[in-house]
């Protein structure tokens, strides 16, 4: 799991969500976005860059486990490489 800001220097959270959903070796790594911007739009876009969630701080630890317990109930099992 990645818990990551959106507000980033050189590299934004949208655009680091996009890079690691979008890697074969890193799409089955669930991406959990957190940032004080709280509008519709941002949130829409971090999930359709591939967030698994979107929490605006600041939120609780009973919020983010939650958000934990959800994702990983329903997030398939990665692939495991042939030895």
């Amino acid at each position: 799991m990645v818990l990551m800001d959106v507000v980033m220097p050189n590299l934004n959270g949208f655009q680091a969500t996009r890079t690691l959903s979008r890697e074969a070796t890193t799409k089955h790594i669930p991406v959990i976005l957190v940032t004080t911007k709280d509008q519709d739009t941002d949130r829409m876009w971090g999930l359709r860059q591939g967030a698994k969630a979107y929490l605006t701080k600041p939120f609780s630890e009973d919020e983010l486990a939650e958000v934990i317990e959800r994702i990983f109930s329903t997030t398939e099992t990665p692939p495991t490489s042939a030895a």
